[in-house]
């Protein structure tokens, strides 16, 4: 029995060992060809890019799913500090550092949709809704384990599939038009 309670502890573990590496790996390359400090900053926006621009936590899991298993913080809280962190370094990259946003593809079509508010803001609105949705959800399903909130989850369910899959069809839609007007092709 404690085999298995650990095991969902552990995959979190390495998962988030491995998406540590991947941004260590990340920032050495990119410190090697553009030097420490612009590589790093280019390897910041890279990671605040997959926050404020992609309708999941992903970037964001790096510390949301790690400080809800460990210390019992709410996905959602820990959600806004890092998007308080990715827009607050997106504020001084554009003051002070913008060079860094001319380093990679990734880069400089983010850097088109932080200075084209219509109507690439679209797509950071989009990802906001769509992350804080599905951290909501996955809070519910944290709840569900530790048996709080268990009637809410139940009673509501069927109803946040609904607006989930809804909703991320927006997004790809929407998402396709928007990198399109990026001028980036997308594999067919």
């Amino acid at each position: 029995m404690t085999e298995v309670s650990h095991k969902p502890g552990r995959q979190v573990l390495i998962k988030f060992i491995f998406l540590g590496l991947i941004l260590v790996g990340y920032f050495a390359y990119l410190s090697h060809e553009y030097g420490l400090l612009t590589g790093g900053m280019a390897a910041a926006l890279t990671w605040s890019f997959f926050v404020l621009c992609t309708p999941v936590a992903d970037a964001g899991f790096l510390l949301d799913f790690p400080l809800r298993i460990l210390f019992g913080i709410r996905m959602i809280v820990s959600e806004i500090m890092v998007w308080t962190v990715a827009i607050s370094l997106n504020l001084f990259a554009l003051r002070f550092a913008t060079e860094a946003y001319d380093t990679t593809l990734l880069t400089r079509a983010f850097k088109e949709i932080l200075t084209t508010p219509f109507p690439y803001w679209a797509v950071i609105v989009l990802s906001a809704l769509g992350t804080f949705l599905s951290i909501r959800f996955g809070d519910e399903l944290m709840d569900v384990v530790h048996q709080r909130d268990r009637d809410f989850f139940h009673s509501n369910h069927f109803k946040h599939e609904l607006i989930l899959i809804a909703f991320f069809g927006l997004v790809i839609f929407g998402y396709y038009h928007l990198v399109a007007s990026l001028g980036i092709e997308m594999g067919r």
